[in-house]
């Protein structure tokens, strides 16, 4: 059964996840225009990634929800921390409820963008995010070109050893821990983030990187194709790489685990069906299920129980993955994270 050590959930990765799908990815149903705030109905709009994400939600998440409630659950992709935002202050909403990560999350919070949230289960809230699920951004390869594979993010920076085409994702609150460490930091002396020392060690990998992903299903693709040999990828997209029959394996030594929180918006007439949904939603049963078919780690101990232990050793929550891989400290980062984000995105472009 899986198990996560209690930790502050301050240690988080921004999120936001570059979405799964793309917005024509949408499930069918998926709501197309906003809505004015209304009285309080027994429809709920919910924020998505679409795609593989929406058909596990949907299967564990939604319908028992609105089996049980009689609540009609609607969707809209993808999520959208700029919407979320914007409809706190226009009164137009388009979901209820969406998902954040740690960076996000925290940014929310500040400026008064979600609503109070109470504690579902012990250790569940974070700065009025309730926990969900994790997820890892692990070392993946074509074993068609390397039978053995890098071990840790220093194999992944040498270029020598592991010749070839390489990708990350362009997302600078994840790779700037990974170019710490394989500049041989220790996982316990990342944070506060050295971030010039990580500037330098992207500049030795920079020429290397062919592709700077953006999505997850671009990920998978490219690492699918052969278009790429080595790459830090989600282990769920690796999953769905190695499910295509694509000859990939990965490593769970120095994954780096986001958690993913749910958030009501600001001021949404439906709040009170919102919060009945989260707590729902993070629930044992419907999480184990949920995380169970979307290759995710469910942050409620009680989701266990329900849990295979072939299923766990697929989660990054399982205790023998978990003690391979670590948590970002979004809290004590090394630096305003916007900025950094600002400046990794001139170095890419450069």
């Amino acid at each position: 059964m899986t198990n996560i050590r209690n930790r502050t959930p301050g240690f988080l990765v921004s999120d936001r996840r570059t979405f799964l799908k793309g917005a024509g990815a949408a499930m069918a149903g998926t709501l197309a225009m906003p809505y004015i705030a209304r009285a309080q109905d027994n429809t709920l709009y919910i924020n998505t990634w679409g795609g593989p994400w929406e058909e596990a939600a949907r299967a564990h998440l939604f319908d028992p929800f609105t089996a049980a409630t009689d609540i009609q659950v609607r969707t809209v992709s993808p999520v959208s921390f700029a919407k979320l935002a914007q409809q706190t202050r226009t009164g137009v909403y388009e979901f209820d409820i969406t998902t954040l990560g740690g960076a996000e999350l925290v940014r929310a919070n500040q400026a008064g963008i979600i609503e109070t949230l109470a504690e579902p289960y012990p250790g569940g809230l974070f700065q009025n995010g309730v926990a969900s699920h994790a997820f890892a951004t692990v070392i993946s390869w074509r074993t068609d070109k390397f039978p053995e594979g890098p071990k840790n993010w220093a194999d992944f920076w040498d270029v020598e050893r592991f010749p070839g085409a390489r990708s990350l994702q362009r997302y600078a609150a994840r790779v700037l821990p990974i170019a710490l460490l394989a500049d041989g930091v220790e996982v316990k002396d990342l944070y506060p983030l050295d971030v010039e020392r990580a500037f330098a060690s992207l500049d030795r990998i920079k020429e290397h990187i062919r592709v700077w992903w953006t999505a997850g299903s671009q990920s998978t693709q490219i690492l699918r194709d052969g278009e790429v040999d080595l790459i830090g990828i989600w282990h769920g997209r690796h999953y769905e790489a190695e499910a295509a029959g694509a000859p990939v394996a990965m490593t769970w030594n120095q994954g780096e685990i986001d958690r993913a929180y749910w958030v009501v918006a600001k001021g949404t007439p439906n709040a009170d069906n919102a919060k009945a949904f989260i707590q729902f939603a993070t629930g044992g049963k419907p999480l184990a299920g949920f995380a169970t078919q979307a290759d995710y780690g469910p942050l409620n101990p009680a989701a266990n129980e329900f849990i295979s232990e072939e299923d766990a050793r697929r989660m990054p929550t399982s205790p023998e993955n978990y003690k391979q891989t670590f948590e970002q400290d979004m809290v004590n980062f090394g630096g305003d994270p916007a900025q950094i984000a600002e400046r990794f995105e001139e170095w890419v472009a450069s």
